[in-house]
């Protein structure tokens, strides 16, 4: 590799690291106890007990309490607000239902209940004020909205470029040295820079996918946009032009569960977006299912179906944009694997911040090392180190 190639690429590495250390480091640290989020919300909530172990409230078992019911309980709770999402779990009874004053209501006025569908009973609200919610909010957008996390999928963009222009500097740098090469004899920055490639390269597979996934993620609310413009809209085209439909004719959410489900056999409803949200248009109810097994499960199929006569409209999968936001979202915290995989992802976490940190020690010495010193270095593999 020429001389001036390396310095194109080592000026590339250089600034695409220093833009986005400080914002990586918060994210590795803030993303380690997201990893286990499940496992922190056990320990630090009192877990409702429900009935009927092993049965999802996604299923139709004749001992689970209607949808109808449910819905009506949860709004008896909150007099004067209409119903936002209906979720469920494949796993237990529990179920939330979210209301708000109107069906476009900002997130913040939203109140998410916890139902348990084979009592029929309320076991209490989803706290949006917690420890682990705050961290959710500062790893996702900063509490910046869309602005923080357009900002944050930049920094994981410079991340991916860093990474890269790093493997191609590492080509060069490590052709006289073996692999995992620790020169400990020698001086402090030797040291902390051959730690910096080891950790590098073996986390590297690793680095790439969370930070594109990052980005993916970064880009959920203009993914959503897309398809509503586009996709949902071609679904509601013989609806256009017609009134909102109000809450108060609102049909049976069990009729309308009933017709979806006969539409797309062999899945399981996730969660139901009611009309007027942001997952849904004015007239119907969007009844998200995904598929059966570890892998369909995270790709999702919306089934529309009209809120006030429960017949079914259309059904079609999501464009590939949102499957993959869908299939990044999980692998983005290790949330396929379960508790093992949770435990790679920390520690290759715990890599990265090494990475990070000696990459910025690096170039706190570097300052006092020209460039052209710090491309001989790459150049010679090692062999010429400047001072300082």
């Amino acid at each position: 590799m020429q001389r001036s190639t390396i310095r194109t690429w080592f000026l590339i590495h250089k600034w695409t690291s220093i833009v986005c250390t400080a914002f990586l480091l918060m994210l590795c640290v803030t993303g380690l106890p997201l990893i286990f989020h499940h496992e922190i919300d056990e320990l630090s909530e009192a877990t409702p007990q429900f009935g009927l172990p092993g049965v999802g409230s996604s299923g139709t078992d004749p001992h689970l309490a209607p949808l109808d019911a449910m819905l009506t309980r949860a709004l008896a709770a909150r007099p004067g607000e209409v119903p936002v999402f209906m979720a469920f779990d494949n796993d237990q009874p529990s179920m939330t239902v979210t209301t708000a004053p109107r069906p476009d209501s900002p997130a913040e006025d939203m109140t998410i209940q916890l139902l348990d569908r084979s009592t029929g009973k309320t076991t209490g609200a989803v706290d949006e004020a917690g420890v682990m919610h705050f961290i959710l909010q500062l790893h996702t957008d900063m509490f910046l909205g869309l602005p923080g996390m357009l900002f944050l999928g930049f920094m994981g963009l410079l991340f991916v470029v860093a990474i890269v222009s790093g493997v191609v500097l590492y080509t060069p740098f490590m052709r006289k040295l073996d692999f995992g090469t620790l020169r400990t004899s020698r001086s402090r920055r030797v040291k902390w820079l051959d730690y910096h490639n080891l950790l590098g390269i073996v986390a590297l597979a690793w680095m790439t996918v969370v930070g594109a996934t990052g980005v993916i993620n970064a880009l959920a609310t203009p993914i959503f946009a897309q398809w509503q413009t586009t996709e949902l809209a071609d679904m509601v085209r013989a609806y256009a032009g017609k009134r909102a439909l109000a809450p108060a004719r609102y049909g049976s959410i069990d009729t309308a569960m009933a017709a979806a489900r006969r539409a797309v056999p062999g899945n399981n409803p996730q969660f139901i977006a009611f009309p007027g949200g942001d997952f849904s248009s004015k007239h119907h109810y969007a009844i998200f299912f995904q598929g059966d097994t570890a892998l369909t499960e995270r790709l999702l199929t919306p089934v529309l179906v009209d809120a006030e006569t429960g017949a079914f409209v259309d059904a079609r999968p999501m464009p590939w944009y949102a499957q993959a936001l869908f299939v990044s979202q999980p692998l983005h915290f290790g949330d396929y694997g379960g508790l093992p995989l949770k435990i790679l992802w920390a520690i290759l976490t715990g890599f990265t911040i090494i990475v990070l940190s000696s990459g910025l020690y690096l170039w706190l010495g570097k300052r006092r090392a020209g460039t052209d010193a710090l491309v001989r270095e790459v150049e010679t593999g090692g062999q010429v180190v400047p001072a300082g």
